[in-house]
This record gives structure tokens, sequence and C-alpha cells, in this order.
């Protein structure tokens, strides 16, 4: 009893305990990103045969979204008001997204590297679950509710998730279709290319929205938060699903009376996201550099990193689908470029941790 009164009047541990639940409370709905990242930059790097680290960030990846799912439950248990006011959010709600997209890179980490079928199976069938209930929640509540913020204050390239969610899911299916047998291919194929037209659609309807808040609001660097690399980053991942998709054709003779137009839109998507890289470079030198925007971190920071692990992969499949060796150097030097910017962003999330550094602090 003496021990016990000693630990709860402990003013050390009391802050330790306040710290922990006020991160959770604080949690960010876009915090998944970071499942996201690392899962598409250990495809990457399996794909330029860096092993080691393609299986280190696998085993790292399976950490983070074990950790992330256990901090959510916490989370939505504790705090259900402030889980419920990010539903209803403009602003955060496309965060939940990222749960979507980290469960479904993960099943095709699964799948890719090692070829486990029945765990990328069981995380297809979670995601596509998440995905309908999220879709259809978000949209809803933000269709019905009475209280709206004008088109400057509620859109942000993180609504582009939602294009990443459901692309994500389009990779997967067609990825695991691949082990079906007859006629189950054929269908999981078909829903696969479902998904890719309707992430398509989706894309044209919200860039549409970002790029005329881009040009006719006034734009300030606080507006230009990490998110707005997903401009790139859904068409890359966009990119990737046409190019699985072709690479299934032969599987799927309805898919081959598409081909030509399935191989154009793979290649304008490409193109799009291409475009984009310098646009975001430069208005990222006119943010940091120009308005001396300070640089720290945020959860945010995953949804830029994510982009350039997806632009690595997505260039080399789709070189791989449409014979286009030429772009295998394009892949060979991000793929660099993508592991950098997740290093860094790693280190600043473990600099972020604040009982953590208060724990070395006090010892």
């Amino acid at each position: 009893m003496e021990t016990s009164a000693k630990i709860t009047a402990d003013p050390e541990l009391h802050f330790i305990n306040v710290s922990y639940k006020s991160q959770i409370r604080d949690l960010s709905p876009a915090n998944f990103a970071l499942v996201m990242a690392t899962g598409i930059i250990s495809i990457a790097a399996h794909l330029m045969e860096m092993k080691f680290i393609s299986n280190l960030l696998f085993l790292l990846n399976n950490v983070f979204y074990l950790v992330l799912w256990i901090l959510t439950i916490l989370r939505l248990i504790w705090f259900p008001k402030e889980v419920t006011m990010d539903m209803t959010s403009h602003m955060k709600c496309p965060g939940f997204f990222t749960i979507v997209a980290g469960t479904c890179v993960l099943g095709s980490q699964y799948i890719i590297l090692y070829d486990h079928f029945l765990i990328a199976f069981a995380l297809l069938v979670f995601g596509i679950l998440l995905w309908v209930f999220l879709t259809y929640l978000i949209f809803t509540t933000l269709t019905i509710k009475q209280d709206k913020p004008s088109l400057d204050k509620g859109i942000t390239g993180a609504w582009l998730t939602a294009i990443v969610a459901t692309q994500s899911v389009s990779i997967l299916s067609a990825l695991i279709s691949s082990h079906l047998k007859q006629p189950y291919r054929v269908e999981v194929n078909f829903f696969a290319l479902s998904m890719w037209l309707w992430g398509g659609m989706f894309y044209i309807w919200m860039i549409s929205l970002i790029f005329y808040r881009y040009t006719f609001f006034k734009f300030s660097p606080d507006d230009l938060a990490p998110p707005y690399w997903i401009n790139m980053g859904a068409m890359a991942i966009s990119t990737l699903a046409g190019s699985v998709l072709i690479l299934n054709a032969p599987h799927a003779p309805f898919i081959q009376t598409l081909l030509p137009f399935m191989k154009g839109f793979t290649v304008f998507y490409w193109a799009t996201g291409t475009w984009w890289i310098p646009m975001l470079i430069i208005l990222a030198i006119w943010r940091h550099i120009y308005k001396k925007y300070p640089v720290k971190y945020d959860p945010l920071y995953w949804g830029a990193v994510f982009p350039q692990g997806m632009y690595t992969v997505c260039t080399y499949r789709m070189a791989h689908a449409l014979h286009l060796p030429f772009l295998y150097p394009i892949a060979n030097v991000f793929v660099y470029i993508a592991l950098f910017a997740w290093l860094i962003t790693f280190i600043g999330l473990l600099r972020s941790i604040k009982f953590t550094k208060y724990f070395f602090k006090s010892n």
C-alpha cells in the first residue's frame, strides 16, 4: 500500500502518465501514413534488390501497424468525443483513409516480398471493409452537416488520401487475383479494375477543387502542408494500379479488350504525377527558404515520403508493363531519394516522442 501511494504521488510518473494520455488524445488519424510510407519504400527496395533494407522495413512496418492500431483503439475508448470531432472535420477526416491505405500496402508487402497469400488476403478483406465504412460515413457526414467551412479553409491535399486508399485496394486485389483459380481470378480483377476507375474519377473531382483553391484564394506557407505531395502520390499509385492490371491481362480476357484505354490512362497518370514533382519542389523552396517557414517534424510529413516511394515503384512497374526500359534509371535514382526522405522523417519522429525525451533527460 505504501509503495502504491508513493507511485501515485510521484510527480515524475504522473507527468509521464499525463503526457502519454495527452499524446493519445491528440493522435492524428493520419498517422497510418507512416505505414504507407514504410511499406511502399520496402517494396521499392525489394524491386531494386536491396533485400536487407526491404526486410528490415517490412519488420518495422508490422510493428508500426500494430502499435498504431493499439493507440487508435485506446483513443477510441478513452476519447470518443475527439475521434468523432475528427471524423466530422473537413481538415482532419481525410486522415482516416490512411488506415485503409496502410492496411493494403502492408498486405502488398506480404504478397510481393514473401508470397504470403493468407495474411495478404485477410488484410485485403479488412481493407475493403474499412474503405466501405469510412468512405460512406465520412462523405455522408460532410454532405449533411450544416456548419461547413469555405473552400479555402476546408480542403487540402490530404483529401487525396481517399484516392490513395481506393487505389491501394485495387492494387492488392490485383496482386491477390494471381493466386486464385478461375472464375475467381476474373472476378477479382474486375473488382480491381472498377476500383482503379473509381479512383481516377475521384482524383479528377478532388484535384479540380484543390487547384482552384491554389490559384484563386490567398495562399500562405501555413497552407502548404506536406499532404500536398499527395497531389503527385495519388497519380503515382493510380499508375501502379494500372500497371499491375495490365500485367494481369493474360489471365483476364476482358482486360485485354481494354488494353489500349488502360495503357493510355496509365501513361496519363504517370505524366501527371511527374508534372507535379517540379511544382511541389518549387513550392517547398518558396515555403521554407523564401518565406523562412521552419522545418519541424509533423506526422503529415509521412504523406510527403509516401509519394516518393510510390513514384519509384510505379515507374518501375510501368516500365515493365509497357516495355519502356528507358524509364528504369528514374526508378533507380528515386529509390535513394525515397530512402533518404524516410530516414530523415523517421529521425524526426524519434525526436518528437516527448516521453522518450523526458525519460532520457530524467536519467
